[in-house]
C-alpha cells in the first residue's frame, strides 16, 4: 500500500428538509385545521478514528463527501426522516486542519474518537407549528436549513514512542530491522527511505513503537533533499534515537547538521530527549571507533556503540530506550481540539 501523510478533502453536511403545509381532509371531521408536519435534520460530516489503517491513500482518489438531506415534512403531522451522517474513517495520529492549513479542528489520537466537522441543518417547521387563536389556517411553512461545506486537510502523524533520526545511510532502517519485525528496503545509497516506517520493539516492560523517518541532510529547512516533509511523524515521539555512521570522519559536524535542522523546523523538536548511537560499528578499526566516539561524547555526553548486523551493543540500547521512554513519556495528546468550531461559523 503507498503512504500518503497528506490529503485536502471537500465535506457537505445535509441540507434539512421542508416543512409542509397541509390541512386534514377526513369526512367526519369538522375543522380540521392545519396537520403539515417538520422537515427531518440533515446528515452530518462525522470524522472517525478507527483501527487497521496507516495511510491516507484513500483520500488520494475520493475528495468529496457529502451526508444525506433530511425527508420533508408530511400531512397528518407526519415528520421527516433525518439524513444520513457520513462517516469519515482516518487512521489513529490523525490532524485535521481548516482549509487555511493552520486552524486545527481535531486531533484524533484513539480509535473510536469522533468529532463532528460539519452538523447538518436544521428541518423546516410544517404549518402545525404556526397555529395560534388568532392565525387558525396559516398556509406557510419553513424551507430546510442549508447544510454546511468546505474543504478540510487530513494529516497524518504517526504515533510512536521513539524516532529515528540521522543523516542518509546512518543505518535507521537497519538498526529498527533488527529491532522490530519491520522490514523497510535497506540499500547502500542515500535515501533508501522515502516515506516513514513503524516497528514494535518488544522489552520486558512493554512494546515500544519505533518510527524511522527518511534522512536530514544541510540545507532540509530550504528542501535540500526530502525536506523537512517527514518530520511531523516523530513529533508526537518522547524520546530520539540520534544515529551516527561510524566512519564518518567527523561525527560531531554530522551531530550539529541535524539538529540544526531539527531546530529549524521547531525548537520543541530539540528540547526531546535523545539517545545518541554510533552504528556500523562492525566495519572500522576500534581505535578509531574509540576516538571517534571519545569526540562525539565530549560535546553530546554519553554515547552508544553498536552493529545491527553482529549484534554488539543492542541489549544495551533497547534497555536504554526502554528506560528513556518510561521517563519521558509524552502527556496525553490533545483528543479533540474541536473548540465548537464549525466550518462554516460567521458565514
Amino acid at each position: 500500500m503507498k503512504f500518503l501523510d497528506e490529503a485536502k478533502i471537500h465535506i457537505r453536511s445535509g441540507a434539512g428538509g421542508a416543512g409542509c403545509v397541509s390541512f386534514r381532509r377526513e369526512k367526519y371531521v369538522e375543522r380540521g385545521g392545519p396537520d403539515g408536519g417538520d422537515g427531518g435534520r440533515g446528515g452530518d460530516i462525522v470524522a472517525e478514528c478507527v483501527a487497521g489503517l496507516n495511510t491516507l491513500i484513500d483520500y488520494r482518489y475520493r475528495q468529496h463527501f457529502a451526508a444525506g438531506t433530511g425527508g420533508h415534512g408530511q400531512g397528518r403531522g407526519k415528520s421527516g426522516a433525518r439524513g444520513n451522517d457520513r462517516i469519515v474513517k482516518v487512521p489513529e495520529g490523525t490532524q485535521i486542519f481548516a482549509e487555511d492549513k493552520t486552524t486545527l479542528i481535531a486531533d484524533l489520537t484513539e480509535t473510536g474518537q469522533r468529532v463532528v466537522l460539519a452538523p447538518g441543518g436544521n428541518g423546516g417547521f410544517g404549518n402545525q407549528r404556526f397555529k395560534s387563536a388568532v392565525a387558525r389556517a396559516p398556509r406557510h411553512a419553513n424551507p430546510g436549513q442549508e447544510g454546511r461545506e468546505a474543504w478540510i486537510w487530513l494529516k497524518l502523524k504517526l504515533i510512536a514512542d521513539i524516532g529515528f533520526i540521522g543523516q542518509p545511510n546512518a543505518g535507521k532502517s537497519t538498526l529498527l530491522a533488527r529491532l522490530s519485525r519491520a522490514r523497510p528496503k535497506i540499500a547502500d545509497y542515500p535515501f533508501t527511505t522515502l516515506h516513514p516506517h513503524l516497528g514494535v520493539m518488544r522489552t520486558p516492560e512493554r512494546d515500544i513503537v519505533a518510527a524511522d523517518i527518511p534522512g536530514l541532510i544541510a540545507g532540509a529547512a530550504e528542501g535540500a533533499g526530502l525536506g523537512h516533509r517527514f518530520l511531523g511523524h516523530i513529533e508526537r515521539c518522547a524520546a530520539l534515537v540520534h544515529l551516527i555512521d561510524a566512519t564518518d570522519d567527523n561525527p560531531l559536524e554530522s551531530w550539529k547538521t541535524v539538529r540544526k535542522e531539527l531546530a529549524a523546523y521547531s525548537d520543541a523538536m530539540t528540547d526531546k530527549p535523545e539517545i545518541v548511537v554510533l552504528t556500523k560499528c562492525d566495519i572500522t578499526t576500534d581505535d578509531d571507533i574509540m576516538t571517534r566516539r571519545d569526540a562525539l561524547a565530549a560535546e553530546v555526553g554519553e554515547t552508544h556503540l553498536v552493529s545491527a548486523i553482529s549484534g554488539a551493543g543492542l541489549d544495551a540500547l533497547t534497555q536504554r530506550i526502554g528506560d528513556f521512554v518510561r521517563q519521558n513519556t509524552m502527556p496525553e495528546a490533545v483528543k479533540s481540539a474541536a473548540q465548537n468550531w464549525h466550518p462554516m461559523d460567521g458565514r
